[in-house]
C-alpha cells in the first residue's frame, strides 16, 4: 500500500484533523443564503497550520453544491488574474469612460442642446468597476441555474493593499445587492492585520473569523488510528509516541505519519510500525519540518526578532521577558516591540505576565542548531 500521508504544501490530507465545525459552518452558510455571515471569512494562522488546505476543501464543498469556484494568490496584478478568469467563462471587456447622454435645457423661449461629455475613470476606479462588471455578469450566468460564486484568495498582504481595496468595494456591492457569492481569504495574521487596519476596507472586518491553530491530541490520536490501520499495525504506545511528538501542529501530523510510515517501509516492517520506525521517523520529520517552516518563518523577520527568538532558544522552557531584553542587551521597551510583533505572527505566544514561549514547535531545537548562522546573517543585514 502506497503512503498515505502526504506533507506537501496545500495537499489535502487524507484526514482533516480538527477542522470539521469550520467546515460545517461554511456548508450551511452556503445553503442559507445571501447574506449568510459564514460566506465572508477570513483564515489566519501560523505557516502550516492549514490555511491553504482549508480554502481548498472549502472550495471542494461549494464544488460539490454546483458553485463556480476560482482561486486566486494575492500576488500583484491578482485583480487582472480574476478578471480573466471570469472572462474566460463570459466575454466582457474593461469599463475605462462613460459617455453622459445629451440633453436639452429651456429658458426665456430659447432651447439648447447640452452635450455633458465623458467621465475618465482613474486606475483604481477603472479597476472596481471592471470586477464589479465581471462578477456581475458571471452571476448573472450561474444564478439562473440556482447555483453561486465563490472567491479564495490566499496569502493575503499589504503589498497588494489597492488590488485589495478595489476587490473589497466589488464585493461589498455584490453583497449588498444580496447576489449568490462568497469570499474566503486567508494569510499569516500580521499580513491580515495589516490589510483589515486599513481604513478603506473596514468592509472585510465584518469577516467571520477562523484562527487555525494546534490540533487537540485526542483528535490526532484518533487520525493516526484510523489511517494506520488502513495498512500498518502500530500499537498504542506508538500511536501515542506519534501523537505527542506532532504537539498538534498540523503539517508536523502528516510530516511525522509520512516519515513514521517510510521509515517502517525501509527498515521492511511492511505491515507494522514498531517503535523503533517511529522514532527514526519522528527525527526525519523535525529535520524536515527546520528546512520547510521554520527557515520560511525566520526569513522575513528583522534582524532585532531573530535575536529576540536567539535569547529565548537559551531557556528549555519558557522564558522570562526581561531575561530575554538583557540578553539581547536592549531596553524591556526595545524588546517588548519585537516581542509583539512575534506574537503577532503566531511564532511565540504569552505564557503568564512577563513570560513567552515558543509557539511552533521544536523551533528552540531549529535556532540552537542554526544560531551561528542566523547571528551571522543578522549582523549582515545591520551594516
Amino acid at each position: 500500500m502506497s503512503n498515505p500521508f502526504k506533507p506537501t504544501a496545500g495537499r489535502i490530507p487524507p484526514v482533516l484533523v480538527g477542522r470539521k465545525n469550520i467546515i460545517a459552518d461554511f456548508e450551511y452558510a452556503l445553503e442559507d443564503g445571501p447574506g449568510a455571515p459564514g460566506r465572508l471569512m477570513f483564515l489566519t494562522g501560523a505557516r502550516g497550520v492549514g490555511k491553504t488546505v482549508m480554502l481548498d476543501v472549502l472550495g471542494d464543498k461549494a464544488k460539490n453544491l454546483g458553485w463556480t469556484v476560482i482561486n486566486e494568490t494575492a500576488e500583484s496584478g491578482f485583480t487582472d488574474r480574476l478578471m480573466e478568469q471570469l472572462r474566460s467563462i463570459g466575454k466582457d471587456t474593461d469599463v475605462v469612460s462613460y459617455d453622459m447622454p445629451k440633453t436639452s435645457v429651456e429658458a426665456g423661449g430659447y432651447k439648447a442642446s447640452l452635450d455633458l461629455g465623458k467621465i475618465n475613470f482613474d486606475n483604481r476606479q477603472r479597476q472596481t468597476l471592471s470586477l464589479r462588471r465581471a462578477f456581475t455578469k458571471q452571476l448573472d450566468m450561474v444564478e439562473k441555474q440556482g447555483k453561486g460564486l465563490l472567491v479564495t484568495l490566499d496569502e493575503v498582504q499589504s503589498s497588494s493593499l489597492d488590488e485589495m481595496r478595489s476587490l473589497s468595494v466589488a464585493m461589498q456591492h455584490l453583497i449588498r445587492e444580496h447576489r449568490n457569492i462568497a469570499f474566503l481569504f486567508a494569510g499569516l495574521p500580521n499580513a491580515v492585520g495589516e490589510v483589515l487596519d486599513d481604513k478603506v476596507i473596514t468592509f472585510l472586518q465584518r469577516a467571520e473569523r477562523e484562527h487555525l491553530g494546534a490540533v487537540d491530541n485526542g483528535d490526532v490520536l484518533k487520525s493516526f488510528d484510523e489511517i494506520f490501520g488502513t495498512g500498518k499495525h502500530a500499537s498504542m504506545d506508538v500511536l501515542i509516541e506519534l501523537t505527542k511528538a506532532t504537539h498538534g501542529y498540523p503539517f508536523m501530523i502528516q510530516l511525522v505519519g509520512y516519515w513514521a510510515w517510510r521509515c517502517s517501509d525501509q527498515n521492511g516492517h511492511l505491515d507494522r510500525v514498531s517503535i523503533d520506525d517511529a522514532e527514526e521517523g519522528i527525527g526525519m520529520a523535525k529535520t524536515k519540518l527546520g528546512d520547510m517552516v521554520h527557515a520560511q518563518a525566520l526569513k522575513g523577520l528583522p534582524a532585532q526578532a531573530i535575536n529576540y527568538l536567539l535569547a529565548m532558544s537559551l531557556d528549555d522552557d519558557v522564558s522570562r521577558t526581561g531575561d530575554v531584553a538583557r540578553r539581547m542587551e536592549r531596553s524591556p521597551q526595545f524588546a517588548n516591540i519585537y516581542r509583539m510583533r512575534l506574537v503577532d505572527e503566531d511564532i511565540i505566544e504569552p505564557a503568564g505576565r512577563g513570560f513567552v514561549r515558543f509557539k511552533l514547535p521544536y523551533l528552540r531545537d531549529y535556532l540552537r542548531e542554526h544560531a551561528a548562522f542566523l547571528q551571522m546573517r543578522g549582523n549582515v543585514e545591520e551594516l
